[in-house]
């Protein structure tokens, strides 16, 4: 390693070290669900499936309509948790898959680089048990990216992402150990997967005796696979096809599996010690007039334009709630923004672990946000997203909000105050504000040479594959 990097990490720890000494410190649990619409939920206006438990916490916490993920795919969101980073800084902008022959333990995504330092790295050096529980997607065990190398004690789950498109398969990860499931051979589907993720963190929970804890939750439900154990009540839905009912299932499991954690920390005694937030990493799966996008309403009457890998509102605005009884208002609604890279400064910030300049963040801390104060001000929101064609990108400034479909394409520009469907392009009217947003969509950006932003240009070869 580097000297200069090597000191940055190192005063970067210590720093969160500093901060250990607070007398209080709540426990923190980040949920992160898998290709979930904010229409999906009731308390978003979902009326066939049924989310009673994600209802509750939203009544007893508070609800955001417009909080953002860092993009609009998998593993350049769950970085931006993880980093703090916008995808314009973040060492992860896209999937990309590293080939079988490059870790002894399979295929895994792009791995964070040794240099990025994580929010379990700072909440651990400030005294936190940590776990990552569920799909990690940010490195392989033997890569720099390992979950145990980013400050997690422990990892139970799917490591890679394309492993985890299977809810029935044939093992899964113990930290570096694999867990067989040789009743799942063949598409037996006996054990669901996620009835053991689930068993794993309420186990691990109770552990949690001395120290506070940090547990990043990230379940798979309902990304596809559209695989469930148990229909439950959408069974007998004779004019619904398979997959609706199937769909439906899995985000009622979803719920039930988040309303059984807010009920250990009720049995355990520590509700009003935790912070729990609860958020999607990107958009629906389903176009908006497909059969699951329609029939389930996901752009909630077309408030909601687009979904996974688009920069439009319904691929990066989330279902978003967070719940500390005592501390979180109980039945808030918010419509202010913010975004996933907000939670590093966030937690650092609970956590008393003071982060100096070498660990920089795109975020700011939602502190007293959270506890019913304003949303911090901040000059603009970014995205961008290589997949397919080329490199896309967004920027929200104030209300308005500006994407850029290829790196030649002509800038949007919409209102989001008088139009969160995307639907009136003002970039003609706005000439202006058109050219602000080009500013931005340039200089809120590093180049980096995995992730070039002309079309023509050429990255590292890699392998990619959809997640």
């Amino acid at each position: 390693m580097r000297p200069l990097l090597a000191f940055q990490i190192t005063c970067c720890l210590l720093g969160a070290a500093t901060g250990a000494a607070a007398a209080e410190k709540p426990n923190i649990i980040f949920i992160l669900c898998d290709d979930l619409a904010q229409g999906d939920l009731g308390c978003y206006g979902q009326k066939l499936i049924k989310t009673p438990h994600l209802d509750r916490m939203a009544a007893e916490g508070t609800r955001y309509n417009q909080a953002y993920a860092g993009t609009s795919v998998c593993a350049p969101s769950r970085t931006s948790v993880m980093t703090g980073l916008h995808t314009g800084h973040s060492p992860v902008r896209g999937n990309r898959e590293i080939k079988s022959a490059e870790s002894k333990f399979g295929a895994g995504q792009l791995p964070l680089p040794e240099s990025t330092v994580t929010v379990a790295q700072i909440l651990k050096s400030a005294g936190y048990a940590t776990a990552c529980m569920g799909k990690w997607g940010m490195g392989q065990f033997d890569t720099t990216g390992s979950p145990l190398k980013k400050g997690f004690d422990h990892f139970y789950g799917y490591n890679g992402q394309v492993h985890a498109h299977s809810y029935f398969p044939t093992w899964l990860d113990n930290d570096e150990q694999r867990i067989e499931l040789p009743e799942n051979a063949n598409r037996a589907r006996k054990t669901y997967a996620q009835n053991l993720i689930q068993n794993e963190m309420l186990a691990w929970v109770r552990k949690q005796k001395t120290n506070p804890f940090f547990l990043f939750y990230a379940v798979t439900l309902p990304h596809g696979s559209y695989e469930i154990d148990d229909l439950g009540e959408y069974a007998n839905r004779e004019d619904w096809t398979a997959q609706q009912k199937s769909y439906a299932a899995m985000v009622t499991r979803l719920d039930s599996d988040v309303g059984g954690l807010l009920a250990l920390l009720q049995e355990m005694k520590i509700d009003d010690d935790t912070l729990v937030m609860f958020m999607g990493d990107n958009g629906s799966s389903f176009a908006e007039n497909s059969p699951i996008g329609k029939f389930f309403d996901q752009s909630m009457g077309g408030k909601l334009r687009g979904h996974k890998r688009s920069m439009y509102e319904g691929g990066l605005r989330q279902a978003a709630i967070a719940r500390w009884p005592g501390t979180v208002p109980a039945g808030r609604v918010s419509e202010e923004p913010w975004a996933s890279w907000d939670f590093l400064p966030t937690a650092a910030e609970l956590a008393s672990a003071t982060t100096p300049d070498s660990c920089h963040s795109d975020g700011k801390s939602l502190v007293a946000f959270l506890k019913g104060g304003a949303a911090p001000e901040r000059d603009y929101f970014y995205w961008e997203l290589h997949e397919g064609k080329g490199p896309i990108q967004a920027v929200r400034f104030a209300d308005w909000k500006a994407v850029r479909n290829e790196p030649s394409a002509a800038i949007e520009l919409y209102d989001l105050n008088a139009d969160s469907a995307e639907s009136n392009n003002l970039a003609a009217k706005k000439p202006e504000l058109v050219a602000k947003a080009a500013t931005l969509l340039k200089s809120a950006r590093v180049d980096d040479p995995n992730w070039p932003m002309a079309a023509s240009a050429k990255a590292k070869p890699t392998k990619k594959k959809k997640s």
